[in-house]
C-alpha cells in the first residue's frame, strides 16, 4: 500500500492545495471555488484548503476580483501568501496552475496535477471569464474525487 493509500484508508480528512507563482489569480479563483464546493458538499470538517505562491504578489489581480465578483465571490480582501514545499508535501492533492516550478516529493503520497491554465492577469474580461470557468470545472471534478475518497 502506498503512503497515499495509507492516508486515505486511515484518514477522514483531506488537504488540498492550489498553487501558482504569484497567488494572485488562478490559485485564488481555485481556492474560492473549492471553498464553495466544500460547503455545498458538507465537507467543511473534512477538507482543508491551502493556497499560496512561490513569489506572491502584493494583491489579487484586479481582473480576478472583478470577474469573481460576477459569480458572487469577494476576493478584494484576500492577500497572496507564500507557500512552502513542506506545507505542500503534507497535502493529499496539489493543483498547480501551469506556471509552477515546484519540485515536490510525490513519493510522500501527494497527488500533483498541473492544470496548465493561462494567466488572467492582463487578459480582457472575456478571456478571464473563460479561464475562471475552466477553473470552476477543474475544481468540481477534483471535489468529485475528494468526495469519493472520503465516502
Amino acid at each position: 500500500m502506498s503512503d497515499a493509500d495509507d492516508r486515505a484508508a486511515g484518514s477522514d480528512s483531506v488537504r488540498v492545495a492550489f498553487v501558482c507563482v504569484q497567488n494572485a489569480g488562478r490559485s485564488q479563483m481555485s481556492t474560492a471555488f473549492a471553498e464553495r464546493e466544500r460547503e455545498r458538499r458538507g465537507l467543511s470538517e473534512r477538507v482543508e484548503i491551502l493556497t499560496g505562491g512561490t513569489h506572491p504578489a502584493d494583491h489579487v489581480h484586479d481582473v480576478v476580483v472583478r470577474i469573481m465578483g460576477e459569480e458572487g465571490f469577494d476576493l478584494s480582501d484576500r492577500v497572496p501568501r507564500e507557500v512552502s514545499t513542506t506545507e505542500l508535501e503534507a497535502c493529499d492533492y496539489v493543483a498547480t496552475m501551469g506556471c509552477s516550478t515546484l519540485e515536490l516529493d510525490t513519493a510522500a503520497g501527494v497527488d500533483v496535477r498541473d492544470w496548465a491554465l493561462d494567466d488572467p492577469d492582463g487578459a480582457d474580461d472575456e478571456r478571464a471569464r473563460e479561464i475562471r470557468d475552466e477553473i470552476e470545472a477543474n475544481v468540481v471534478e477534483l471535489f468529485d474525487e475528494v468526495e469519493e475518497r472520503l465516502s
